[in-house]
């Protein structure tokens, strides 16, 4: 029986609670009322409902808490769905319902789906457009689902999505993820411009306070997506790369292009004057399967790409150099961006492909200030914790600081480390060193040999495992990592961490 039955001849005597029920199916389902929704269609928006169809595949989608609540499902509609066959748990404000604010019931349901996720080892998907808690606090001991979704950081994927203005307690699920995604009419913040111009005196936009232009260049959002549409095929394709949980390993895919092949056109993407600059996108479009990738966080920490890829169908997260953006020099937001980037990979059991090519951290007086040497120090760290197998090919050139963060130096638990012949290496550039010694001419000239034969006088000393011809670079890479995955001979676990992170 469906909701649209009739209770007529219903044996038992079942009829009126089964019509009852069906009743208070639809009411709940009719969330703010159609003059509301027919105001989000005209602005082009899905309701929580609709959004929640799109993300899952095809009439997947089983609800919990349907009638919680004394309005339609208290604001959030929450649940169990799939995506590309797999399981997941989805939670979706309903702005047609008291703004999605969120009460007693929502709280309840919220946890629920956290706590589900997590038991039952699937990711945990929020779709956020909601003015944050009601009010009225003194809730006394009851539970907040930000605990239990914090207990599912490393555990399981948690993935968010910005879809409207998102305040407060449901704001914060936000950096809490660790992927994040916002809509272009998005907007995120701990307290709305109502409250700000109560408290501060300061009229502000929604946009201005949290849209997107402020949630990517601060880090908080990862990526930006045209509308609500874009944004849930954004997340799809995320999860795509990873597994249903740390207990399992990433899902090897299928598809034309996996074996190993020549990379000649290397030969011409890649300058061999260390003072020229390229694209690094052009090279992962070369290296990685069906030369498709997805790049994570692109507006933050630019000279840095951090991106999700397939080598000979495997999934893999990509740190890479940027040559490009300040010749590839990595600042604070750089490295910040790619810690956090790295250590949800190293979570989710993916290996870490790391392509360098820069001239070290980024000096200077304002990236001092904006503490490189805190977040270089933080990328080093998760790299080098990092359990997943790690290969790492040198480019052109890894300078200092910069070469330990993209893991070139040896004894860093790296399955395989490769380099270009001619890449030069050392604490600093040729002309620098000259600098900074007060080298005469002749000096100079020798430091700058030095540098030239550096990749052979390392390799020599297996400073690399082996210097590589560029166009062998798909074919090297995917042997290694075939090599590489042998050690998941035993099942997959959840990573152990105990360092601070810095």
């Amino acid at each position: 029986m469906t909701d649209s039955d009739s209770s007529a001849d219903v044996p038992g005597g079942w009829g009126p609670a089964l019509q009852d029920l069906a009743e208070r199916r639809v009411a709940a389902r009719a969330m703010g009322g159609e003059e509301r929704l027919a105001k989000r269609r005209a602005k082009g928006q899905l309701d929580a409902r609709e959004r929640i169809d799109h993300l899952l595949d095809p009439g997947t989608f089983r609800e919990l808490g349907t009638l919680v609540g004394d309005v339609p499902g208290d604001g959030i509609v929450a649940g169990a769905g799939r995506i590309d066959g797999r399981p997941v748990m989805v939670g979706a404000e309903d702005f047609t319902v008291l703004a999605g604010s969120i009460g007693p019931g929502s709280t309840s349901k919220r946890w629920r789906i956290a706590e589900l996720a997590l038991a039952e080892r699937i990711p945990l998907i929020m779709l956020l457009e909601g003015a944050g808690h009601r009010g009225g606090g003194g809730g006394g001991r009851t539970p907040t689902d930000l605990l239990i979704q914090a207990k599912c950081s490393g555990r399981i994927p948690v993935v968010s999505a910005v879809m409207g203005p998102s305040a407060g307690h449901g704001a914060l699920i936000v950096p809490m993820s660790d992927f994040s995604v916002m809509t272009a009419d998005g907007a995120v913040f701990t307290a709305g411009p109502p409250v700000v111009k109560e408290s501060l005196g300061e009229d502000i936009s929604k946009q201005d306070l949290g849209g997107p232009s402020v949630a990517v260049a601060s880090g908080l959002v990862h990526n930006v997506a045209e509308g609500d549409v874009a944004a849930l095929d954004m997340i799809r394709h995320y999860l795509m790369f990873f597994p249903s949980s740390a207990w399992s390993y990433p899902p090897r895919i299928a598809g034309a292009d996996q074996g190993p092949r020549p990379t000649d056109e290397l030969l011409s993407i890649i300058p061999r004057d260390t003072r020229k600059v390229y694209d690094m996108r052009d090279v992962l479009d070369v290296i990685f399967d069906d030369g498709s990738w997805f790049e994570v966080q692109a507006g933050f920490g630019p000279a840095m790409i951090c991106a999700l890829a397939h080598l000979g169908g495997e999934p893999v997260a990509v740190i890479a150099n940027e040559p490009n953006v300040l010749a590839g020099s990595i600042d604070s937001d750089a490295a910040d961006k790619a810690a956090h980037f790295i250590t949800v990979a190293d979570s989710f059991h993916l290996p870490l492909v790391f392509l360098a090519d820069n001239p070290g951290m980024l000096p200077g007086s304002a990236s001092e200030r904006s503490g490189v040497l805190r977040s270089g120090a933080r990328m080093f760290a998760a790299q080098t914790q990092a359990a997943s197998p790690k290969l790492h090919l040198t480019l052109r050139k890894a300078y200092g600081f910069g070469s330990m963060v993209m893991s070139m130096v040896g004894f860093d638990n790296q399955s395989a480390t490769f380099a270009f012949p001619g890449a030069t290496l050392g604490a600093m550039g040729a002309s620098a060193m000259s600098r900074a010694t007060g080298a005469k001419a002749d000096e100079a000239a020798e430091l700058r040999e030095a540098e030239l034969q550096a990749s052979y006088r390392s390799a020599s000393n297996l400073g690399f495992d082996e210097l590589i011809d560029p166009r062998e670079t798909r074919a090297v890479l995917i042997d290694a990592l075939d090599r590489a995955l042998l050690r998941r001979q035993v099942a997959a676990e959840p990573v152990s961490r105990t360092a601070i992170t810095p």
